[in-house]
């Protein structure tokens, strides 16, 4: 066997997060004539990027002309044929992802680039308003026959967990940080483009969601998946705020990312009392009513407690 059959090539990958008109966003390359978007992705220099962080750092502002700020490994993803049209062609390739955040630019430069609302990727995951239609109308009566036609009892009765795990069913509540999980289902019961390209057997409302090239939609609800669950002992949040915002305009922004929505007194008591953000004695114009006083982030914060996070605390009914 050649030495050529054993080449690994690895792909740095990067889901670059931002606030746009209170829709979380994802910064996307798609090149005129591709079905799909793409993340911004390229393969790891060895002998040009000092690290692998570097290494995405160089592909993002070649492709998008972004510099990063906050950015974080996510994980590694490997799985046999996820850059092949068929197997065995070509060396394996390797991603490494990575979560990136920054706050919104006035005007993408680079060509091929725009910011994809990411809901369009998962319209499961946005509870701002009553719970997505998609779940009642495609999703359960889908999920319901993928338990129908497990093999076995065991197996049919693991599928019913994991439905009612991932999807709140029974009684078992939503919970907005299993994003990966709840595609991985999907996948699993051939309910998204991306398992019908890998040769999984699709099954009938398929495919839910825009798709996305090989699996970068699998490495962006990672990269939702921790991101909100990160913002609740980091205040990673602010990474994607302006210098000074109103406290609507934080849980605005809050909400966006986490896809539920929050009572607006009992979210201003939480950050106000866990002393994340301060007063700036100015007014932000707005068109009725009276001003609202504008916040900074208190950085202090970082010093003075060991998970300076933004905890949810309790969700409002509607959208109210």
């Amino acid at each position: 066997m050649s030495a050529s059959q054993h080449v690994v090539s690895i792909g740095l990958s990067a889901a670059i997060v931002s606030i746009v008109d209170e829709r979380p966003s994802t910064l996307v390359v798609h090149h005129t004539g591709d079905a799909d978007d793409a993340l911004p992705f390229g393969p790891f220099d060895p002998l040009n990027h000092r690290t692998l962080e570097s290494g995405l750092r160089s592909w993002v502002k070649e492709q998008t002309y972004l510099d990063l700020g906050y950015a974080e490994q996510l994980y590694t993803f490997g799985d046999r044929g996820r850059h092949l049209v068929k197997a065995g062609e070509g060396p394996r390739v390797v991603s490494v992802g990575y979560l990136a955040l920054t706050r919104e630019t006035a005007e993408l430069k680079a060509p091929d680039t725009l910011w994809r609302d990411w809901y369009r990727f998962f319209p499961w995951e946005d509870w701002r308003g009553e719970t997505p239609v998609i779940i009642a109308d495609k999703i359960a009566p889908a999920l319901k026959s993928f338990i129908k036609d497990a093999p076995n009892q065991p197996a049919a009765d693991q599928r019913r967990d994991r439905v009612r795990l991932c999807f709140g069913t029974d009684g078992a509540g939503w919970d907005e940080e299993k994003v990966l999980e709840r595609y991985e289902l999907l996948y699993e019961a051939g309910l998204v483009q991306e398992a019908a390209r890998d040769g999984r057997v699709g099954r009938a409302g398929a495919p839910l969601g825009a798709g996305m090239v090989f699996d970068h939609r699998r490495i962006l609800a990672t990269a939702i998946a921790r991101l909100r669950g990160k913002m609740k002992y980091r205040p990673v949040v602010f990474e994607l705020m302006p210098p000074t915002f109103t406290l609507l305009e934080l849980q605005r922004s809050v909400e966006a990312i986490s896809g539920i929505r929050l009572h607006k007194q009992n979210f201003r008591r939480l950050v106000e009392g866990q002393g994340l953000v301060e007063g700036t004695g100015r007014f932000a114009p707005i068109a009725r009513g009276r001003p609202a006083e504008l916040f900074r982030f208190r950085r202090e914060v970082l010093s003075e407690r060991p998970a300076p996070g933004v905890r949810l605390g309790s969700r409002a009914r509607g959208t109210s």
